[in-house]
């Protein structure tokens, strides 16, 4: 039939776009961010799976009488670290899709 695209072809491009995606996958998997909040006083790193990797809470900020304080710090560091992580993961799909909006594409387990 004429006016159709060669579908062996567009296989062998979905093909290659799915085994770029799993490479992506497990990159990501191996690169983290770091964010803060309080100035410093509470650090998270966050890996490409939006998995905390790490807590780190400066002794001054720990305060028995004002722990709410350090909860709101803690909260405020993660989702931080989570929202890097999304852009890191978004960049790193556009490298792969040139930035094509494509229906249907897997979720890389959930990533996106």
């Amino acid at each position: 039939m004429k006016g159709f695209p060669n579908m062996g072809n567009l296989l062998k491009q979905a093909q290659k776009l799915q085994s770029q995606m799993e490479k992506m996958q497990a990159e990501l998997e191996t690169k983290t961010v770091e964010a803060s909040a309080g100035g410093g006083m509470v650090k998270v790193v966050v890996n490409g799976k939006q998995e905390l990797v790490s807590i780190h809470i400066e002794p001054e900020v720990i305060d028995p009488e004002d722990k709410e304080m350090l909860q709101d710090l803690i909260v405020a560091a993660v989702n931080e670290g989570l929202a890097k992580a999304k852009e890191m993961i978004s960049e790193e799909m556009q490298k792969i899709t040139k930035g094509l909006n494509i229906p249907g594409l897997p979720k890389l387990n959930g990533l996106f």
